[in-house]
């Protein structure tokens, strides 16, 4: 990384900064979760969803996450409504549930690739 040898060069703490971007991206993935609500968060584990199954390619990755957020946004649904029937489950826990680790695991997977 040619990058990260200039800016040591320039007495730049590289791991620090690194450390420091990755936080604030999860701050700000954070507030936008909390204002836009969880089924907003099919918004952004689709995407990454499909771009592992698919590849980078947007001529796929884009209908590919219109039609994956639907069905994970169906799937939630049907299951929130018939785990505890005749009550019914907030769609936003399961969203919760599917969402919140598949994010942590990718974190720790770029977090491992990226050597940090």
């Amino acid at each position: 990384f040619r990058g990260e040898s200039v800016s040591e060069h320039m007495a730049l703490n590289v791991n620090q900064m690194k450390f420091m971007v990755v936080t604030l991206t999860a701050l700000a993935v954070g507030a936008a979760v909390s204002v836009s609500g969880v089924i907003g968060f099919v918004g952004l584990v689709a995407p990454h969803l499909v771009r592992l199954l698919l590849g980078p390619d947007h001529r796929w990755v884009l209908p590919g996450s219109a039609i994956l957020g639907a069905i994970l946004v169906v799937f939630s649904d049907m299951l929130a409504r018939t785990v505890l029937s005749p009550a019914e489950l907030p769609i936003g826990i399961i969203m919760s549930a599917i969402g919140g680790p598949f994010f942590l695991w990718l974190l720790i997977q770029r977090r491992s690739r990226v050597g940090f």
